[in-house]
């Protein structure tokens, strides 16, 4: 599993960082321009709200970009945040992979 120590950037930091302040756009234009209301925008950036697939494909097309770059961010902080939570990570401690049949025979 592909999951750093350090814990990711949120979308919205990226959505923020990354493509709002380089186009110069407020949260009040982003959302006319994507058509959903600005305390979306300013909940996702404040990392209060998740990406959602509908999210994604507004963000994906004002951007020319796929919905899945937007939700693999969202996807990877949600990993991270599972996989470094104290009473998830104790609970994945005693789960022991399986092997498959003929795997046994082999041994």
């Amino acid at each position: 599993m592909n999951i750093t120590i350090r814990k990711p950037f949120t979308p919205g930091e990226i959505l923020y960082e990354e493509f709002m302040l380089p186009y110069s756009l407020s949260q009040v234009k982003l959302a006319e321009l994507i058509g959903v209301e600005r305390q979306r925008i300013h909940q996702i950036i404040k990392g209060k709200r998740a990406i959602t697939p509908d999210t994604a494909i507004r963000l994906g097309k004002l951007f020319h970009m796929t919905p899945q770059f937007w939700l693999n961010l969202q996807l990877k902080l949600e990993l991270w945040e599972s996989l470094h939570s104290p009473e998830r990570r104790d609970s994945y401690e005693g789960i022991q992979a399986l092997s498959l049949p003929f795997e046994e025979k082999r041994a």
